[in-house]
């Protein structure tokens, strides 16, 4: 549970964070593996771009991000969790050019350098409105003119018109705010906050979507 958000879930600590990606396998029976291999590759990543992963984990996206990095591209991970810290220095030691820093993403903050990239996975939605917001607003002033902001979450979609087989670990799983998120047009809502160019990629029958936005310049 959030100290911040008593209602939200995606803050992760405890043994919750300790064995994420575990359970992460477990809950989606194998095929979180290859499916954020996937959305990943969707990213476009060029060689040498900087990339700032906000609400990193356990270094999993990072190490995967890396795979299209040559010697000049990096990740910086944004995460607050000290469990998913720990196991993000671990995966990712050997990699000079992945880093992470313990750093709230709903808050204010100031970085030395622009971003062409910034990702985040199944954070946003956890967060009430105002603050997923300020997350947006933090992306676009990390961003590099023309970068792309890249969220990898839930689709919009009408819960009562979703399958079973979805809606049912939805509601035993999500928290409220999800079931708030799910119902947003977020193309409108970036579209207001500078952002345009939009391109997405549906998986799992519409339900997840990787929706990428250009950050326009003012």
């Amino acid at each position: 549970m959030s100290r911040f958000y008593p209602d939200s879930k995606v803050e992760i600590q405890g043994l919750s964070a300790r064995f994420y990606d575990k359970l992460m396998n477990f809950a989606s029976f194998g095929a979180y593996s290859s499916f954020i291999r996937k959305a990943v590759r969707l990213m476009n990543i060029s060689p040498d771009d900087t990339i700032l992963d906000f609400g990193a984990g356990t270094g999993r996206n990072a190490l995967l991000m890396n795979r299209y990095l040559t010697g000049k591209g990096e990740v910086l991970g944004l995460e607050i969790s000290q469990e998913m810290i720990t196991q993000f220095e671990k995966k990712t030691k050997k990699y000079q050019r992945i880093n992470v820093v313990n750093q709230r993403i709903d808050q204010p903050f100031s970085l030395e350098k622009k971003y062409d990239k910034v990702f985040i996975s199944f954070v946003f939605h956890g967060f009430p409105f105002e603050v997923q917001k300020n997350i947006i607003e933090n992306a676009y002033n990390a961003l590099k003119d023309n970068g792309r902001f890249i969220m990898l979450d839930f689709n919009e979609f009408v819960m009562d018109e979703t399958p079973l087989y979805f809606r049912i670990p939805f509601k035993t799983v999500e928290c409220k705010y999800a079931f708030e998120y799910v119902e947003r047009d977020w193309k409108q809502i970036l579209a207001e906050s500078g952002f345009g160019n939009f391109s997405e990629n549906l998986f799992f029958k519409n339900h997840i979507r990787l929706l990428s936005s250009e950050k326009e310049v003012k």
